[in-house]
């Protein structure tokens, strides 16, 4: 019997794994690529929190309002939300080297310039450029690391490490805020990309190169496209972010999110028409491929209101100092790299996607389903917090580094920047609906449990003790509910994520990694 894609039965010109074939002479210098390539990967991934636990020093040292304080961390969610797809296209078209060199070099001065800041309106700014260039760079970074990696198992070890990274960088942003802004000053969680930035420009300079390019790729650029695209991500972020502070009821946050569903939609229809589509269907059509997104998306959700919630259990129940409460990250952290590089990696190229992302995703959600044990009369760190950050890290970096490495696998090389946009588009509108959602549920949870304990407060003692509980409360109600929510990924893995065969396996039936019904998608 004939594998289907035998010269008897050919793969089909339009299938997305056509292109999987191994070049014969990969490039030599690829590994020391992927160093400067994680580089900028961790340097984008950690800037959306290393400000966080510098923002208190920043908002007195600026004068920045109450009201206006969002807009250090919104700036950036905006403009990197919205530009990503056009930033994952310009490296298409441009080239992913030079894209990911404009990227460093603006990323560099940007925060060059914010560390400089005299008012809140030059802070603003530079994280809003800070976001533009990281558009330009992030996609540009990953699907250099699709073209340069391509052999199966090196592309395992590759996307381990890089999946490390993107799903574990924000834990270390804020470990490394913390660690700036208590020795040295806030200023320093911007300047400190100067130097990642230009090690990494160092490195792509000398160490990358990349693989020569058909000149098949669209010539032309969806201007259309890239305003409604680029307009409803920045709104669906703009719209999320606002529910946080202001709640759902907001008529600006009504307005944002259901004019971002116009855009979309209409972006969605101007795609499958576009003579040079910014985000081709075919990228996200692939029943597969939209899961991998779907899954990082989710798991996003999750895990940004974990980090949102342990900072504060941490910082404001317990009073961690900023440095503490980023040291306490690390187990995660150390999962991360446990998940991605010595389970998934090792085992992407011999079982298929699905059973690496269903377990994943159960075992990240016992972890969340622990971190709801917390308690505001202990830490309960070492028996509690601890171990689920562990457990979770392991769960998170098994999903993260298959999701993102079936994301990019089999793409045609003339997408593979858009379709790394993708994912990084994933996790970024995944962080703003996360940080917002379970924010609200959590603050509703907490409202809840004060007005069903007024009866127990007869001074400002009790009333200081039953705001820690009503918050640690609150807490566990969203821990909850982010467990639900990685149950949920595992569902969708195991529905839509039909790779009947490992990623990349050599031999066999595995070479056009079957997929089930794909053609009745």
């Amino acid at each position: 019997m004939s594998s289907p894609t035998s010269p008897q039965n050919p793969a089909p010109e339009n299938s997305p794994y056509q292109n999987s074939v191994p070049p014969a002479e990969p490039d030599p210098r690829r590994w020391k690529a992927l160093v400067f390539i994680c580089i900028a990967q961790l340097m984008v991934v950690l800037d959306g929190t290393v400000v966080q636990i510098a923002l208190p020093d920043a908002k007195v040292d600026l004068g920045i309002s109450t009201a206006n304080q969002q807009w250090v961390i919104t700036a950036y969610a905006l403009a990197f939300g919205g530009l990503l797809l056009f930033g994952g296209r310009i490296a298409d078209l441009w080239g992913r080297r030079r894209a990911l060199m404009v990227g460093l070099v603006g990323f560099a001065a940007a925060s060059a310039l914010g560390g400089a800041a005299v008012n809140e309106a030059m802070l603003f700014g530079a994280r809003a450029l800070q976001g533009a260039f990281g558009a330009l760079l992030a996609p540009a970074a990953l699907s250099l690391l699709t073209v340069m990696f391509t052999s199966p198992k090196e592309r395992a070890r590759a996307f381990g490490i890089f999946g490390a990274i993107a799903g574990g960088g924000a834990a270390i942003g804020l470990l490394l805020g913390g660690l700036l802004t208590q020795v040295f000053d806030w200023r320093w969680t911007m300047y400190i990309n100067v130097v990642f930035a230009a090690i990494a420009l160092f490195g792509a300079i000398v160490e990358i190169k990349e693989p020569a390019r058909a000149h098949d790729h669209a010539p032309g650029l969806d201007i259309l496209g890239v305003i409604l695209g680029g307009t409803g991500l920045a709104l669906v972020v703009y719209g999320f972010s606002r529910a946080a502070e202001e709640g759902w009821g907001d008529t600006g946050t009504i307005i944002c999110l259901v004019a971002a569903v116009v855009l979309l939609v209409a972006f969605v229809a101007w795609q499958a028409r576009s003579p040079h589509p910014l985000l081709p269907l075919r990228v996200v059509a692939d029943r597969a491929r939209g899961g991998a997104y779907l899954s990082v998306g989710l798991a996003t959700i999750a895990m940004f209101g974990s980090f949102l919630f342990l900072t504060l259990y941490m910082q404001v129940v317990h009073h961690y100092s900023p440095l503490s409460a980023g040291v306490a990250f690390l187990p995660m952290v150390f999962g991360m790299l446990l998940g991605s590089t010595q389970i998934a990696a090792r085992l992407i190229t011999r079982v298929p996607p699905r059973f690496l992302i269903v377990p994943g995703a159960l075992l990240a959600s016992c972890g969340m389903l622990l971190l709801s044990q917390i308690s505001a009369e202990s830490t309960r760190y070492w028996t509690v917090v601890f171990p689920a950050l562990l457990v979770l890290g392991m769960g998170m970096g098994t999903v993260f580094m298959t999701s993102i490495n079936l994301a990019t696998y089999g793409v045609e090389p003339r997408d593979a920047g858009v379709a790394s946009a993708m994912v990084n588009t994933s996790q970024q509108v995944g962080g703003a609906i996360g940080t917002a959602l379970l924010n609200t549920i959590a603050a509703t949870a907490a409202a809840s449990y004060v007005t069903g304990h007024l009866s127990s407060i007869h001074g400002p003692a009790d009333m200081a003790t039953v705001q820690a509980q009503a918050m640690v409360h609150g807490q566990s109600t969203g821990f909850y509910v982010a467990a639900a929510i990685l149950a949920s990924v595992a569902v969708v893995a195991g529905v839509l994520i039909n790779v009947r065969w490992p990623i990349g396996e050599a031999h066999g039936p595995a070479t056009e990694v079957a997929l089930d019904g794909a053609a009745g998608m």
